[in-house]
């Protein structure tokens, strides 16, 4: 099954967009409140079975735990009496709870943070049958809604869902479409290269390509600064304050749209003429939290990352994630430990066999060798002497 997100702004009228704000409302405070029973139970569990806590401790009525089936089930029931919730869109608030549910399960499974209370609602999503009509989507609750289309839907295609997000540039649709088809995942072939990430050089590819740090936020953080302080001179909730609060939502916005467009660009830059890419399994998260966070939060490398995973299966190139451990400290050539470098430190050279490199591209070969290893499995590994670059072939 294939499944893409198209993404399309759109133009509602007066009384779609009083439609659309009601049901941001409605579902924040559906999510609030299911959040809230969660927190309860948890809260409520928190100490041990033998002892109390020597401060306070929740003590509520025994319930179950608050799964999507059990909040869902009381969501019904509530709308039958809570005019609020009634005058809101069944999907969108079941939807919602979906997406507490996972982030829930993200949290568990993924190490993720525990959810929060929203105080604005940016999304919901609606199902049903969604169908476009020339210039027009036509979907529960909003009927027909104006868009521009800025690109056809592909032939063969089901829409299955519709997000409509609010942004400080409007308000956008995402389209959920399917294709009933099986895909295949793509294998190692043809010519391997290996990327390594890094602060001083956002990314070095075993190819020799070294791509200096952009700087997506620096270019318009002076303007923000200026705004943000005559921000603090207005009244909170006051038309000024308003405007101001949305001049500085556009300017972050028009510097994510740069940065992700970068990444699309360099994505499908560094796929052109590639069999194989072989990356760093790295926790960015972890990395925004460093010396260099707020450097590390411009380049936006998670993000690229998986917008590169996502391009390596449309290009048909193999994409996998290597260990991150020592890749700076081996020799790409020999396999020599050549121990610890300091960061200023920037030209790699062994000891052992002279060799000689950049210390982000020797980095990145090591990354690439360590990739192929791991294919090798079954195949005859080949070392190519024009370039000694390895490239690996069925046995």
């Amino acid at each position: 099954m294939l499944n893409l997100t198209y993404n399309y702004k759109i133009q509602p009228t007066t009384k779609q967009i009083e439609i659309i704000e009601h049901n941001l409302d409605v579902c924040r405070a559906v999510w609030n409140h299911a959040l809230y029973v969660r927190k309860l139970w948890y809260n409520s569990r928190s100490c041990k079975v033998n002892q109390c806590s020597l401060f306070h401790e929740y003590i509520v009525e025994p319930f179950d735990y608050p799964n999507y089936h059990t909040q869902s089930a009381e969501l019904t029931k509530a709308k039958k009496t809570n005019a609020f919730l009634k005058s809101g869109n069944a999907q969108a608030m079941q939807q919602t709870l979906r997406k507490l549910d996972r982030a829930f399960n993200d949290m568990k499974s993924k190490g993720m943070g525990f959810p929060r209370y929203k105080n604005k609602a940016r999304s919901f999503n609606i199902l049903g049958k969604i169908s476009v009509e020339d210039k027009y989507l036509k979907m529960p609750l909003l009927k027909l809604i104006k868009f521009r289309k800025s690109r056809d839907i592909p032939e063969g295609f089901k829409i299955k869902q519709v997000q409509i997000i609010k942004k400080a540039s409007g308000y956008y649709a995402n389209l959920m479409i399917e294709l009933d088809v099986d895909i295949v995942k793509p294998i190692p072939h043809g010519h391997a290269i290996g990327i390594d990430a890094g602060i001083e050089s956002m990314i070095s590819t075993s190819d020799g390509l070294v791509l200096t740090r952009p700087s997506f936020l620096d270019k318009a953080l002076r303007k923000i600064k200026l705004l943000q302080k005559k921000l603090k001179n207005k009244k909170k909730g006051s038309n000024k304050w308003k405007q101001l609060n949305h001049r500085i939502a556009l300017l972050h916005e028009a510097v994510a749209n740069r940065r992700k467009e970068y990444h699309f660009n360099l994505a499908y830059q560094l796929c052109d003429g590639v069999g194989m890419i072989f990356v760093e399994d790295i926790n960015f998260v972890l990395w925004s939290r460093g010396l260099f966070g707020k450097q590390s939060l411009d380049m936006g490398l998670g993000q690229f990352f998986k917008i590169l995973e996502y391009v390596c299966l449309k290009t048909d190139t193999y994409f996998a994630k290597v260990n991150k451990d020592f890749t700076s400290q081996i020799c790409s050539n020999c396999g020599t430990h050549t121990g610890k470098k300091d960061l200023s430190v920037r030209i790699h050279s062994c000891p052992e066999c002279g060799y000689v490199q950049n210390r982000d591209v020797a980095a990145a070969e090591v990354v690439r060798n360590r990739g192929l290893e791991n294919i090798a499995v079954g195949t005859t590994v080949i070392k190519q002497p024009s370039d000694g670059v390895l490239a690996g072939a069925s046995a």
